[in-house]
């Protein structure tokens, strides 16, 4: 089971660093091989995604990332952004479907900015496609055109979206559901845009095959609305590139914590590449305060997808759960009565929990 570790910028090789621990402490059989990505692979290389990454990434069974970018890298042309990086694997890996869980952990209730009734018992999944829409349309680019007479900058971006490309993410969303609470949620915004009257018309095309799951439909305006209304009404919701990315990270805020979210991007055959949802943080890194929780539990996605070994996922995420029973919190999720611990400490929890 070979394993390409990308600790990547910021905070991520501290936390990149626990997940490991707890990998190793499983006492499986994984080759673990480590690469550059990102401002790291900029400082070292002067390609935020070099080859010998590429070709680590590709031969690899499963990819284990900790996050890319900063301010140090903002300067830099478009094209050479650490941020370019992940748009890069993901497409060279065709990692189309992103899967996003927000759970709230009972103990953790106090912690999000809404209601404890509002939020308490929350356990959704969102299924976000992540290799087309606005991100990866062609054309694309700043450019200068004759507008009303007058010579003006222009930004142009494409939202495209394929027949074939809906239809594959639309199936990995019912399959989600099928094994949940068998509730499917679709985003969009038919009221305005084309594409996404096609996504539409498609997961309606594929909802008969899935006679068990109930198909329901949301536009992203109203779906955000609802992610802080009342967002235990949804089990999976499901949605292209660019709605995905922010509901997904708006359903993050709902746990008390972007720390404690994991996220898995898997190909068609269950490749994957696993990270904690949350950015770099470089104003933290090197201070022993970054939460290692998501990486963690990025982690144990990765046995459960890609790996198939369920046991040793459900060991990993029932000794997270012990941890913040035990009362221990880094400090994004610290409050009155718990007690502070540090990244490395909290490593160590989890192991003993282990």
């Amino acid at each position: 089971m070979k394993i390409c570790i990308l600790p990547g910028d910021g905070i991520g090789p501290e936390i990149v660093a626990q997940a490991l621990r707890v990998l190793e402490a499983l006492d499986l059989r994984f080759e673990m091989e480590e690469a550059l990505l990102g401002g790291c692979a900029v400082d070292a290389t002067g390609d935020p995604f070099p080859e010998a990454t590429q070709r680590l990434a590709l031969a690899a069974d499963a990819v284990l990332l900790g996050a890319v970018g900063g301010p140090k890298w903002d300067v830099l042309p478009r094209a050479l952004r650490p941020e370019r990086g992940l748009l890069g694997i993901r497409k060279l890996l065709g990692l189309f479907a992103n899967l996003r869980p927000a759970v709230l952990y009972p103990e953790l209730a106090n912690a999000s900015t809404l209601k404890p009734e509002v939020v308490s018992g929350l356990d959704l999944l969102i299924v976000r496609e992540l290799t087309g829409d606005i991100y990866f349309g062609q054309p694309r680019g700043i450019e200068k055109r004759e507008l009303d007479g007058v010579e003006q900058r222009v930004g142009v971006n494409t939202m495209i979206y394929s027949e074939s490309e809906i239809r594959r993410i639309g199936r990995v969303a019912f399959e989600a559901a099928k094994k949940r609470r068998r509730k499917l949620c679709s985003v969009d915004k038919i009221n305005v845009l084309e594409t996404t009257q096609l996504w539409r018309d498609v997961m309606n095309e594929l909802s008969p095959d899935y006679p068990e799951v109930e198909l329901s439909h949301l536009l992203v305006d109203n779906a955000a609305m609802q992610l802080v209304r009342a967002p235990k009404q949804f089990d999976v919701l499901v949605t292209g590139n660019m709605f995905g990315d922010i509901l997904s990270d708006e359903a993050s805020m709902l746990t008390g914590s972007i720390g404690m979210l994991p996220s898995a991007s898997l190909d068609e055959t269950g490749k994957g590449l696993y990270e904690p949802c949350h950015g770099s943080a470089p104003d933290i890194a090197g201070k022993s305060l970054a939460n290692p929780l998501a990486t963690i539990l990025s982690a144990a996605m990765m046995l459960r997808h890609t790996f198939v070994l369920e046991e040793a996922a459900q060991r990993v995420e029932n000794a997270v759960k012990s941890v913040l029973r035990q009362g221990l919190r880094t400090s994004d999720i610290y409050q009155p009565g718990t007690t502070r611990v540090g990244t490395e400490q909290m490593g160590d929890a989890v192991l003993a929990a282990l």
